[in-house]
């Protein structure tokens, strides 16, 4: 795991506390100065090599799987209701062994009602009534525990500041097509929003932070001009795809220095598969080389069916389980394996029919279907992975160390 603040981090360490621009600080670094210590979002973060890092006792014991981390996902219904027996239950007789767990939701909502007293922004929804409980159960049951938070997708905050979103030239908070609003990761006011429920998170017990929807609106380099926000300390004028490429990887690179630092915890995030097989992607800020050295964990959402027909020169490959799975991990391994660091590979694979696609183009998913993406990840020396499916109702009998 990674324990240091690389140059991304840094860079964003002190652009958002000293006003240094990235490659001022990347110079300041270069001269030496004393990076000891920094004040950010209200914390001294303490950098490497300065004094030892304290571990966070949460009273929970959880370790990591000696035989990697084989999740599934787990809604905030789902943790919080009759279901959740059932999932331990499959963990307790399967080889899965950790739960992805929403902590905050694609609305933008806590799943757990906000403590009395508490700092955290009033966002709570009653799913998990008993987090604490919660958490004790999976220590009994030894599945290791990820928080998933939806950063970027935000319709609570995006209603609540419309200034943290993008307005319209009529004046309204933009949404997409299905009514989805975002929040800008241009803007540090976001990062220390998202990062403060974060460390609520870590201080549960969650042994790995995953962050979601890391990144701009899908087609924001369409819209842009079209749209009002803040560029704040990113607007170079030079290059907008580069200057949303940065924010994002600076938002992650600040956020595992903090998780870190304050908690042991490690921070994982969610990208786009497509993002491994191009230098970067232009509209929604996403670079996977920059993001999977300032992580301790990558998860490539790999899923067959959201890859386009024809890619990897495969026809219609939802029906090609195997197939695109093999060809994604061949490609994501190369990038990888030039790194000096390398983080884990967690990939998100499919157990859900996409009947969206049309008839033809689709398979029913099943326990084959799921076996099949294992076996070609276990092919290309891939140990760890997690299984998606919105409804968290998971194939039977599969095998998942096939």
């Amino acid at each position: 795991m990674k324990k240091k603040l690389g140059i991304w981090a840094l860079a964003a360490a002190l652009t958002v506390t000293s006003g240094l621009t990235a490659s001022e600080a990347k110079a300041d670094e270069g001269n030496g100065s004393d990076l000891a210590s920094m004040t950010t979002g209200g914390h001294t973060l303490t950098l490497e090599g300065s004094m030892p890092r304290f571990t966070y006792d949460s009273g929970l014991n959880f370790s990591y799987p000696e035989e990697g981390v084989k999740g599934i996902y787990v809604t905030g219904h789902s943790a919080g209701g009759d279901r959740m027996d059932k999932l331990i239950d499959l963990a307790d007789s399967t080889d899965l062994n950790a739960m992805v767990i929403d902590i905050k939701d694609d609305h933008g909502n806590l799943t757990f009602s906000v403590p009395e007293g508490s700092d955290l922004p009033d966002i709570g929804k009653n799913m998990i009534k008993d987090p604490e409980a919660l958490m004790k159960k999976l220590e009994e049951h030894d599945i290791y525990p990820i928080a998933r938070i939806t950063a970027f997708k935000d319709n609570v905050l995006a209603k609540k500041h419309p200034e943290y979103s993008y307005q319209t030239s009529g004046g309204d908070t933009w949404s997409n097509g299905s009514g989805h609003m975002f929040t800008n990761p241009f803007m540090k006011e976001v990062w220390d929003y998202n990062l403060q429920i974060a460390e609520e998170a870590a201080r549960l017990g969650f042994q790995d932070i995953q962050f979601d929807y890391i990144r701009f609106p899908e087609g924001f380099e369409t819209r842009e001009d079209q749209l009002t926000y803040s560029t704040g300390d990113y607007d170079s004028g030079d290059d907008n795809v580069q200057e949303r490429v940065d924010a994002v990887t600076d938002f992650v690179a600040y956020s595992e220095e903090t998780l870190q630092t304050k908690y042991n915890v490690n921070v994982s995030a969610d990208i786009f598969g497509y993002s491994a097989t191009q230098e970067r992607a232009p509209g929604i800020g996403q670079d996977f080389r920059l993001i999977s050295e300032n992580v301790d964990v990558i998860s490539s959402m790999i899923y067959p069916s959201h890859w386009g027909s024809g890619y990897f020169n495969i026809d219609k490959p939802d029906t090609k389980p195997y197939e695109v799975i093999d060809a994604y991990a061949k490609a994501e391994t190369k990038i990888l394996s030039s790194l000096e660091e390398q983080p884990i590979t967690r990939p998100w694979i499919q157990d859900f029919t996409a009947s969206y696609l049309g008839s033809g183009n689709y398979l029913q998913y099943g326990s084959t279907e799921v076996e099949a993406q294992i076996q070609a990840l276990q092919d290309n020396g891939i140990e760890e992975y997690l299984l998606w499916d919105a409804q968290n109702s998971y194939s039977k009998g599969t095998d998942y160390t096939p």
